[in-house]
């Protein structure tokens, strides 16, 4: 339900950026703020929240993250303007961020057998695939009534997790002081990256409000590695690389998030604004993509237990690359059933894939840290994201050059795909386990 509810709150919101935007303002910048403003956050807290997860115990940090998303929701559904909801959304991305490890700790708690984790990571990552599934056309739907509905929509679910979550036992703790010094160095360079791609796609990377914030990213980055390397405890212990699965799953995780939410934002848009769709059937070309992403997941666990997760990880990113490729050279002619099939492979692509690399980093390291080490392979995962909607967002930003900029994202995205996809031929070709 916590994975469901963290992509839920992308996909949901994506149909309904038009409406907002009518009643707010914000234009397309405040469009990408609106989603980028949440995986901002998300992105730069995950690893203070695997620190959390890890220090506090799962069970303590998922009931504080759902507190906060619970709030924020409420606050995003009652916003009087577009600052308002970038604000909220802001916040409810530091929800989301505290819960994605606690939940994935959880899983590694309740299942230490790496076979049937495997076939657990597939029923968690379901969550993801069943938002996908309802997220664009429920999103759709709401906004027909009334945009703040998509938020509202997330108060009965968190409400649903706070009852479940009392059958959860209690988790293990390791108490141990927080890196404050990464924490700020992480949150500022992220956070100043993504404004400056955002900014320099509509003001040129050489004006100064970008300078401004580009040249601090790179200094907080750097500062945020050399900090890492000589703190007693930090908070991405850099000894988590040497783990071979760690160092193949983080370049999959980037390139996923490039395909999966820059694809979702772009053509949401393309199909509303370019094709003129109204939100609910904008929504629906993304369900038959959904359905596959289900499955995908489902058979995930047991494709990786016979096979191990080389098979499932490559044939996946090369499926996304093959429907976004396709999806390159269909979506100019205006059909949106040809957009929906080339969806199909993108959406059951991933799903086969992102389990398995998951499973990947988890298995890699000892269960002390399954928090830490899922917080910074997400925070990979977000970043790209983040950089994706910064990056596509200003490339459909010129009303003339939509379907061009279209074209030029889909490309990046499925040309990453590909190169991921090569490097993930190094993972093991056996499984570590036996069915």
């Amino acid at each position: 339900m916590g994975f469901f509810l963290i992509t839920l709150d992308i996909s949901i919101v994506n149909v309904a950026l038009a409406r907002i935007r009518a009643e707010l303002g914000g234009g397309t910048v405040g469009q990408q703020w609106i989603i980028d403003g949440y995986t901002l956050l998300f992105a730069a807290l995950l690893l203070f929240a695997g620190n959390l997860s890890d220090r506090i115990g799962a069970k303590r940090a998922m009931t504080l993250g759902i507190t906060i998303f619970t709030v924020t929701s409420a606050a995003c559904a009652f916003a009087p303007s577009a600052a308002v909801l970038i604000a909220a959304r802001c916040v409810q991305g530091a929800g989301a961020a505290i819960m994605l490890p606690a939940s994935m700790a959880l899983v590694r708690e309740a299942f230490p057998d790496p076979a049937r984790r495997a076939r657990a990571l597939g029923v968690w990552a379901v969550g993801g695939a069943v938002a996908g599934l309802i997220g664009q056309p429920l999103g759709g739907l709401l906004t027909t009534v009334d945009w703040r509905w998509v938020f509202t929509i997330n108060l009965p679910v968190c409400v649903g997790m706070l009852i479940f979550l009392r059958a959860v036992g209690s988790s293990p703790t390791q108490p141990a002081p927080f890196d404050w010094a990464g924490q700020g160095l992480a949150v500022l360079g992220l956070a100043t990256l993504v404004y400056g791609l955002i900014e320099g796609g509509h003001s040129g990377f050489g004006s100064w409000p970008v300078l401004a914030a580009l040249v601090p990213a790179v200094v907080a980055l750097i500062g945020f590695l050399l900090v890492q390397s000589r703190v007693r405890h930090p908070m991405m212990p850099l000894g988590l690389f040497r783990a071979r699965g760690v160092r193949l799953a983080l370049p999959v995780g980037f390139a996923f998030m490039i395909g999966n939410y820059g694809n979702v934002f772009v053509v949401s848009l393309f199909l509303q604004q370019q094709l003129r769709l109204p939100p609910l059937r904008a929504g629906l070309v993304f369900l038959p993509a959904a359905f596959f992403a289900i499955a995908g997941n489902l058979a995930s666990g047991p494709v990786t237990n016979r096979y191990g997760a080389r098979l499932p990880v490559v044939s996946g990113l090369v499926a996304m690359a093959v429907g976004l490729a396709a999806m390159l050279i269909i979506a100019p002619l205006g059909q949106p059933l040809a957009i929906a099939a080339c969806l199909v492979p993108v959406g059951a692509g991933g799903a086969l894939a992102m389990p398995s690399v998951t499973g990947v980093v988890l298995d890699g390291v000892p269960a002390r840290q399954a928090g830490t080490a899922s917080a910074v392979f997400n925070t990979f995962r977000q970043v790209g994201g983040a950089v994706a909607i910064a990056v596509f967002g200003a490339l459909i930003a010129d009303p003339g050059r939509v379907v061009f900029g279209l074209r030029l994202s889909l490309g990046i995205a499925a040309a990453l795909l590909l190169l991921a996809a090569l490097s993930s031929l190094r993972i093991h070709a056996r499984p570590d386990v036996t069915p």
